[in-house]
């Protein structure tokens, strides 16, 4: 006897999971500018490669003689797939059935594709949108007994949190659960205008607070991207799914493995003849960073992270001659490169990303040091510092760094691990110190400027005497800096650094991995 009939019924089950939420709910999606969940996957992995696990899970309706009348999908769709030909772990919400609360959902899906993801080393795509919580009030009459919180399978998002690239795409509401969900990545994507994130929505916060809230006023891109709970905002899911798989590319599949080389396309020994005039001469002046960086790093390469939050250091993946890298550069546009409260947390946070994936780190310092004053002294600004040089200090990735300008006070001395060897060059225009001459001056010669004659003069003298002292070649003579270099030969030396480090990355899982 033939098995057609039971592989006619799994397929009839199957389309009537594919029907998702119902055409009703399947136009709302669409009509909100959504995509579907299914929709989503087709368009982020590549073609034909998805499987799906799970594929009939979901609520079935049986009539009197036990045979299948509807079946309701879970409304979470996962699988494995490929992206650019890797093996990926993708999983989405279906927000077209019950909105993607937990409560329509079968819990073990969850957590089988994190365990996937985790036990076979590959990357992991979570596409949200829902709450992903335990389901809204009335789940308590549905069931006759109010559930005591708990997250069931956590433990795997911590541990793919140190062993496998985790990206979380927002691509609608997401609040408690599924806020979390989407935090707990090392890189988010949330959708202008499209997306919102919050711990509880307007409905609940609305009745607590005299002012009254949308969902973009409670938790819309800007406002996740100035927080530092997301990394990114695109203008449409169609780049964000083109952002994950561009973040992805930098990655290796797990930490068991090293970040492969990509296309080398620009030459190593190519000098930007811009760099040399970068820096003014006047200490007072500010400039962009990030169009210095992208002419040091191979053309086309520079993908920035967190963007709008901790401004005064920028935080971008990039590949020096196909070997992808970790960059750090200060942008003096924003506190002239002093490092907030904001920055310390945003670098912390992207050092421990370099260490989980074993990825070289390269630091352009014009740090002035720690934002000083009562504001700054109120966000705990020398906790969360200490806290980064300790990342800092327990990274064990190659490093190198160009102070480029500023390096001064105990923020400044934070431009490497100080207890392994790194490469460390100056640019003619680095500048350092306990404190800048600027504002150290008024206060060590205090006594010879009263009692001069004339006070503007003395203090033209005294600085003209300290800054041939502080001159970055005193530095070179006894070797508290290993060597100056023209500016327009950074390429070539970060193209040396890169072979030199490829080698001993190593793999494994770190002791010191990354969390959300």
């Amino acid at each position: 006897m033939s098995w057609q009939p039971e592989m006619d019924e799994l397929r009839r089950r199957q389309e009537m999971t594919k029907r998702m939420g119902g055409a009703d709910k399947v136009k709302r999606q669409h009509d909100g500018g959504r995509l579907t969940v299914r929709e989503r996957i087709d368009r982020l992995v590549d073609d034909g490669s998805f499987r799906e696990i799970g594929s009939i899970a979901g609520k079935a309706e049986y009539d009197g003689r036990n045979d299948l009348v509807d079946l309701m999908p879970a409304n979470a769709v996962m699988g494995r797939a490929r992206i650019d030909g890797r093996p990926v772990a993708v999983t989405g919400d279906d927000f077209t059935v019950r909105g993607g609360s937990a409560d329509a959902t079968i819990k073990e899906k969850d957590i089988f594709i994190e365990r996937f993801a985790n036990q076979y080393r590959v990357p992991l795509v979570r596409m949200i949108e829902g709450s992903g919580g335990g389901g809204s009030v009335k789940t308590i009459e549905t069931t006759g007994r109010a559930n005591v919180p708990g997250v069931r399978g956590w433990e795997w998002v911590v541990q793919n949190m140190g062993t496998v690239p985790t990206v979380g795409l927002g691509l609608g509401s997401v609040a408690g659960l599924g806020a979390a969900r989407l935090a707990a990545t090392h890189y988010s994507v949330m959708v202008k205008e499209i997306s919102a994130m919050f711990v509880a929505g307007p409905p609940v916060v609305n009745r607590l607070s005299p002012k009254q809230f949308d969902k973009q006023d409670l938790g819309g891109w800007e406002i996740q991207l100035r927080a530092g709970a997301i990394d990114e905002a695109a203008d449409s899911e169609d780049e964000a799914f083109a952002f994950a798989r561009r973040f992805l590319s930098y990655m290796p599949s797990s930490v068991y493995e090293t970040a492969a080389r990509g296309p080398q396309t620009d030459d190593p020994k190519r000098r930007e003849e811009s760099l040399f005039e970068a820096i003014p001469r006047d200490v007072r002046k500010v400039y962009r960073i990030r169009p210095i960086v992208e002419k040091i790093v191979d053309q086309g390469s520079f993908f920035e992270m967190g963007k709008l939050y901790g401004r005064s250091v920028v935080t971008a993946l990039a590949r020096i001659d196909g070997w992808p890298v970790a960059v750090m550069a200060s942008d003096p546009m924003f506190y002239g490169g002093g490092w907030t409260a904001d920055a310390c947390q945003k670098v912390a946070r992207f050092v421990d990303l370099a260490e989980t994936f074993h990825l070289p780190v390269v630091y352009f310092c014009d740090c002035p040091g720690f934002l000083i004053g009562l504001e700054a002294e109120k966000s705990g600004v020398i906790r969360q510092g200490v806290r980064t040089m300790s990342a800092m200090f327990q990274s064990t990735v190659p490093w190198c760094t160009f102070i480029i300008r500023n390096a001064f006070g105990v923020a400044g001395a934070a431009h490497q691990n100080g207890s392994r060897l790194n490469w460390r060059y100056a640019w003619p225009s680095g500048r350092w110190g306990s404190l800048p001459l600027e504002g150290g001056i008024e206060a060590a010669y205090r006594a010879d400027l009263d009692a001069a004659p004339d006070r503007k003069a003395k203090m033209e003298e005294i600085e003209d005497r300290l800054n041939k002292l502080r001159s970055p070649f005193r530095s070179a003579e006894t070797f508290w800096i290993e060597e100056i270099i023209d500016p327009r030969d950074t390429r070539q030396v970060l193209c040396e650094f890169v072979e030199l480090a490829a080698p001993v990355r190593g793999s494994g899982r770190s002791s010191m991995w990354m969390r959300p």
